[in-house]
């Protein structure tokens, strides 16, 4: 079976993760949500992502703060994609997380998106192209939910829009 795995280095990341959760839900994929570190729990990451490779995961979406080395660190395990959300945290609040995610070495690709929320919502939807590229029906439906985006704008518009003639 065919899954996204959406891991966190701690417990605080959940209510910005559960962001990219939702989206996974709204789109009824199959998902795994793990608290795993790359500093204080190396052994478990490595074991998880070579055993959920193993079981059907296709992509991993890596929320962590500070040096946020959680993505480079299960990109270095699997050749599958890894989308990393830098954790608004510490004395950068995020900055920190967005410049370690976003400067891996040649070969060690991590995709990296926008520090908090947005990034974990994007990370979903990324994570859902990618699947959708192999899945015609998952592919319909994203762009559906494109065109329910832009009806939305468009409706939010009206409740506020005033134009001249």
């Amino acid at each position: 079976m065919k899954f996204i795995s959406v891991l966190m280095g701690s417990k605080s990341d959940y209510e910005i993760m559960r962001e990219a959760i939702k989206v996974i839900e709204k789109f009824q994929i199959p998902y795994e949500v793990l608290i795993t570190s790359a500093h204080r729990t190396p052994a478990r990451t490595h074991a998880y992502v070579k055993d959920a490779e193993e079981r059907g995961a296709k992509v991993f979406i890596c929320g962590a703060g500070m040096a946020a080395h959680l993505a480079g660190v299960v990109a270095s395990i699997t050749t599958r994609p890894v989308i990393g959300v830098p954790m608004p945290s510490g004395m950068m609040d995020g900055l920190d997380a967005l410049l370690s995610t976003v400067q891996m070495p040649g070969g060690m690709p991590v995709a990296t998106l926008a520090v908090g929320k947005a990034g974990a919502k994007n990370a979903a939807y990324l994570a859902l192209q990618i699947l959708a590229l192999s899945d015609e029906e998952l592919n319909a439906k994203l762009e559906e939910d494109r065109i329910s985006q832009a009806k939305k704008v468009e409706m939010d518009s009206l409740e506020v829009e005033v134009k001249l003639d």
